[in-house]
């Protein structure tokens, strides 16, 4: 549990009492922004309050580059796109900017979820787009912009941009996930009752950009069945069984399902029916598949701690209970979150950059924080709704960089966290960051076993 540290420190003051030089002695309170452990590199303010959402990192330390969402709240902020150089993590600098012609006439929100690819020798970055009914494009879920040229920002070129005319409302989060058949898929929450997929590798070729799969959210007979649909995802690979598996949460709980073949999507085991839980949001696996980490969006929600293997196994047709919880302050929300195991990073939104350890899932422990957002809560919104909102990290060395909705970006690197590779912990190498050039880690000997 993370809790705020405060120092009072003596203050000699010099003045005047009845005409005579007096000293006083007062206390002043120093609020402690961070744990020891964590060394804030660098900071960049992007904008005005709340124009700044989510965020990504590219891996390789020759492509060093941060992907910032920007969105419009209320009155004010930019609609698009921001690509800041960390080729220096103590001076982060914008080196291009991208935004939607017409801003005016764009109604919110804006850019919210981003993500990078790579597609034979060139890169990609995908930018996902929610605009609103009343403007332009409402049915434009994402533009994705050749970043190859980087950091010449000048050759940086729009390739495509992907609609969904039946589905209007735009894409609130993706995931982007290099296949076992090595094909690279965008999955997309649409305003429909399912994951949409695309094929990002025909789609820059110019061959194509209609959806290659749906991932549907199951019925869970309550009569939900017209406002079902996803918020957050994440896909990966699972080497003991040789399959693509997508962990999604939405309407009435958290969702797993075998993808290795994407026109069959099979249902492997649900979380429905947790007390406190009407619908799943960040959904975010250990490396290994047997555990996961759990976030609903409402004020006062820990991220809870699933054991997948019962349901797996096919022990309980649906697992109904967490096997323990976490929160870095219980009067907040804690969000977004990227799991290296044995840690596991979280945008806390009010409570900033916080990093727990997952090692015994059942007892997580809070081991380092650094409060980006010292500003009041939301007045007009939910009041949790403003702080770090986009963390990633760069397995190569161990960065850590997160969004703050109103302050910009951040840079920090945690004591004794220099990087991250899965076989160090005895763990399958298996994390959000993708191997655009080889693909999922053991995939490539089931591949060759097949053959």
């Amino acid at each position: 549990m993370k809790v705020d540290v405060t120092k009072m420190l003596p203050v000699m003051v010099l003045g005047l009492i009845m005409g005579q030089p007096t000293t006083i002695t007062a206390q002043v309170e120093v609020l402690e922004r961070g744990s020891q452990n964590m060394e804030v590199l660098g900071h960049t303010p992007l904008g005005p309050r709340l124009s700044i959402s989510d965020m990504d990192v590219e891996q390789e330390l020759h492509r060093p580059y941060a992907y910032v969402g920007r969105m419009q709240y209320g009155p004010v902020g930019p609609k698009g796109m921001d690509i800041v150089s960390i080729a220096d993590p103590a001076s982060p600098e914008v080196i291009y900017r991208w935004r939607i012609e017409d801003q005016d006439l764009h109604q919110p929100t804006g850019g919210m979820d981003v993500k990078h690819f790579k597609w034979g020798d060139r890169y990609y970055v995908v930018q996902s787009l929610q605009f609103g009914q009343g403007g332009p494009d409402s049915d434009m879920g994402a533009v994705i912009l050749d970043v190859t040229g980087l950091p010449d920002a000048s050759t940086v070129k729009e390739v495509a941009r992907i609609r969904e005319p039946d589905l209007p409302g735009g894409f609130h989060n993706i995931f982007i996930y290099k296949h076992s058949n090595m094909n690279v898929y965008l999955i997309a929450t649409i305003s429909g009752p399912f994951a949409a997929v695309y094929d990002l590798g025909a789609l820059v070729d110019g061959k194509g950009s209609s959806r290659v799969g749906e991932i549907p959210v199951p019925d869970q007979g309550d009569g939900e069945t017209r406002r079902r649909g996803y918020h957050d995802f994440y896909a990966g690979y699972h080497p003991d069984t040789g399959t693509d598996r997508f962990y999604g949460g939405g309407t009435g709980g958290y969702y797993i399902y075998d993808i290795t073949d994407l026109q069959s999507p099979t249902l492997l085991t649900q979380i429905v029916g947790v007390s406190g839980i009407r619908g799943g949001h960040t959904f975010t696996p250990t490396p290994d598949g047997n555990f996961a980490v759990a976030e609903t969006e409402y004020q006062y929600a820990p991220l809870r701690i699933f054991d997948l293997r019962p349901g797996l196994s096919g022990e309980v047709p649906a697992i109904r209970r967490p096997i323990a919880a976490w929160t870095a302050n219980w009067e907040n929300l804690v969000h977004n979150h990227e799991i290296r195991w044995p840690y596991v990073f979280v945008s806390g939104y009010l409570d900033g950059l916080v990093v727990f350890n997952l090692m015994d899932p059942t007892n997580p422990i809070t081991v380092g924080h650094y409060d980006t957002y010292l500003g009041p809560p939301n007045s007009d919104r939910t009041p949790v709704f403003n702080g770090t909102f986009g963390v990633d990290i760069r397995n190569e060395d161990g960065l850590i960089v997160v969004s703050d909705m109103s302050t910009g970006l951040w840079t920090f690197k945690m004591d004794g966290f220099q990087g991250w590779n899965g076989a160090d912990w005895g763990m399958p190498n298996i994390s959000s960051a993708q191997d655009w050039d080889n693909g999922p880690t053991g995939a490539k000997d089931r591949i060759t076993t097949d053959q």
